[in-house]
């Protein structure tokens, strides 16, 4: 890869512990955070500073995209929280791997203690000619980027 190209966002992977997830079709909303606090002071002359500082770092979201397969580990973790309500058995470290045009990993997002929050199944229509997808909302406590 030349210096100055970007990577494309179509060659990625995504791990959910040591289980490689199957079929993902899109990852959105990859976002992190801070609080803004923002201080406000008084000199001795009356004239008014306004300081802003980070404050707490808020846990994120994101969104995953797939088409409905047989693919079963990552839908048997959903039904841990979404069926179970075990939050804390199904909290996962969830990696998200960037990958150049020969499939080595250029960048890797790793979302800390993840759990499913939300899922949205597939819109069916009668006479539709389209894939059946579900999306998964992701909430999570950290986000590092490697």
């Amino acid at each position: 890869m030349a210096e100055g190209d970007a990577l494309s966002t179509h060659i990625f992977g995504v791990q959910l512990g040591g289980y490689l997830v199957e079929s993902i079709q899109e990852i959105s909303g990859m976002t992190v955070e801070e609080e803004v606090v923002e201080v406000r002071q008084v000199t001795a002359e009356g004239k008014q500073i306004i300081r802003k500082q980070p404050g707490a770092r808020q846990a994120g979201e994101v969104t995953i995209t797939r088409g409905l397969d047989k693919s079963s580990e990552f839908t048997t973790w959903i039904k841990e929280t979404l069926n179970n309500g075990a939050v804390d058995t199904a909290r996962q470290n969830l990696t998200i791997e960037i990958k150049d045009s020969t499939g080595e990993t250029v960048r890797r997002i790793q979302l800390m203690q993840g759990w499913a929050s939300k899922w949205e199944g597939p819109s069916l229509k009668a006479g539709e000619s389209s894939a059946a997808t579900e999306t998964v909302t992701i909430t999570f406590e950290e986000i590092v980027v490697e």
